[in-house]
């Protein structure tokens, strides 16, 4: 896609155009975020590089490096935070684009806005914006263009996903937005208390929100963007349209254009959660998630990566299982940032990440805490993982995601990032118990005899001999957890062997009646 393109996608809300030694239509076909520790590494590198958190010397001495290369091992361009004399230099003598990103750009943001151009948009050319509603970036452009005013198009968490061209008259409300910033406190308090945004979740209707003069922000419209509802009636709201009132008024027939580009976004919109881009697809095929037999050599010449040497698989979920799917994007920019080649994608409510290359077992795993530590922080969601480390060849990252799966089955988040290696207990004894639970022909009726006899007497003979068990055949100590005298359990063990039929000092019926016990306690 040509750097124009992309230049034009984003607008003046990101970045700054400075240098374009080549020309804006140099083609972008790639992007990767980089830190100091990725400057050092001689490898290859995208056609557009976003340069995070590195020292102004070590930009300039990175591209001065670069300019020693052919042409084809350079990037095109390149966006850093703040452009000095010395980088401006360096990127003309090595011949590339140089761009200024605002210095209140969440760098997320713009890695996920740039993607999104780069796999979604369309090749109709930007001067014939009225009809091109075949994506959000089109659309909310066909929409300014009917309406005069400057349209964000934001989804369910208000994070902006596309946007139209911006004048003079642009709002603090709006370009905040668009760099991945809340809006002004007291204004979102207001748009709270005037219940804006309860009613476009709830209906179709257009909301008026008039100016706020105090703020500076300037009038609007909004509507909410709905699914069509399903056969319960009930409709999901997947986000909202804003129109924000420019140098001239907004049209007189903006309502009728906002609910018809709100049915157009629900499609949109839904068509991208429900489609999987080519990128996924082909990451998600070589984690064997796809079925059918799997061309190594080819999906990784597609991803940008090397199909020989070895890869490592970390797998992330939601502690009890709690939903995670939202965190992708997070995960892959700081999998991104820790290693420039790995890919991320989301398989259920799990993520998983690979990393092609060498990558030593140590930093993985102190990645990973690290990683868990800022979601945590910043989300409230605590996250567990698995790890795989090293795997030989790529051709074992769908044998591997199997074992991270495995792993994140069988174990609790306790340590919060494992390995087979170190839970294996874990892992074999819940496989045993669940291979046993699924053939009723292995199940031990005595334990239904001990269960009803407990409901016929409201007894708590299961829970004692659970204990008894896990404290080895201690009287004293499970009975001070049960807290009742010694005595009295001693009576229930010997009432118990009654009823299974049992010797409890029996190595071969206490193993099979601890199997037992799992096997009922299952959730």
């Amino acid at each position: 896609m040509p750097l124009g393109s992309v230049l034009q996608a984003l607008h003046g809300a990101f970045v700054e155009l400075v240098l374009t030694p080549a020309g804006a239509e140099v083609s972008i076909g790639s992007v990767s975020l980089l830190d100091a520790g990725d400057l050092l590494d001689a490898g290859a590198v995208a056609d557009l590089c976003l340069i995070v958190g590195v020292a102004d010397a070590q930009v300039v001495a990175w591209l001065d490096e670069l300019s020693l290369r052919p042409a084809a091992d350079r990037p095109r361009a390149v966006m850093v935070k703040g452009v000095t004399d010395g980088i401006l230099h360096a990127a003309r003598q090595c011949g590339v684009a140089l761009m200024s990103v605002h210095d209140r750009t969440r760098w997320e943001r713009l890695l996920s806005m740039i993607r999104g151009v780069l796999e979604h948009s369309t090749t109709r050319a930007p001067s014939d914006p009225v009809g091109d509603d075949t994506d959000l970036y089109g659309l909310a452009r066909t929409i300014a263009t009917l309406t005069k005013g400057m349209v964000s198009i934001e989804d369910e968490r208000s994070h902006v996903l596309a946007y139209s061209a911006a004048d003079d008259a642009a709002d603090e409300l709006r370009t905040l937005s668009i760099l991945g910033r809340e809006g002004p406190a007291d204004y979102l308090r207001r748009l709270d208390e005037w219940g804006v945004f309860d009613r476009i979740r709830r209906s179709d209707e257009v909301v008026e929100v008039p100016a706020d003069d105090a703020l500076r922000i300037r009038r609007r419209l909004v509507v909410g963007i709905r699914s069509i509802p399903g056969p319960t009636g009930v409709a999901t709201t997947l986000g909202s349209i804003w129109i924000q009132e420019g140098q001239q008024p907004i049209a007189a027939d903006a309502d009728g254009v906002l609910r018809g580009a709100a049915a157009v976004a629900a499609r949109l919109i839904k068509r991208t959660l429900d489609a999987p881009t080519n990128e996924t697809l082909q990451i998600q095929r070589l984690l064997g998630a796809r079925g059918g037999g799997v061309d190594v050599p080819s999906l990784a010449a597609a991803l940008s990566i090397s199909d020989t040497g070895p890869a490592a698989v970390i797998g992330f979920a939601g502690m009890g299982e709690k939903e995670i799917v939202h965190l992708s994007a997070p995960i892959r920019l700081h999998a991104s940032a820790f290693h420039r080649s790995s890919l991320a994608t989301a398989l259920g409510s799990r993520i998983y990440v690979l990393f092609p290359g060498e990558v030593s077992v140590r930093s993985l795993e102190s990645w990973s805490r690290e990683l868990i530590s800022r979601i945590e922080q910043r989300t409230g969601v605590a996250l567990r993982g698995a790890l795989v480390a090293p795997i030989a060849a790529l051709s074992d990252v769908a044998a591997a995601r199997f074992e991270v799966d495995r792993v994140l089955d069988r174990t609790t988040g306790n340590p919060r990032i494992t390995t087979l290696a170190e839970s294996r207990t874990s892992v074999l004894l819940g496989e045993i118990v669940e291979l046993v639970a699924n053939h009723e022909h292995l199940h031990d009726p005595r334990l239904g005899n001990l269960r009803r006899y407990d409901e016929k007497n409201s007894s708590t003979m299961v829970d004692s001999l659970r204990v008894y068990l896990a404290h080895f055949g201690d009287v004293r100590g499970a009975a001070e957890e049960l807290q009742v005298h010694p005595n009295t359990l001693r009576y229930r063990i010997k009432r118990i062997e009654e009823i299974l039929g049992a010797e409890l000092g029996d190595p071969d019926d206490r193993l099979l009646i601890e199997l037992q016990l799992r096997i009922v306690s299952r959730p």
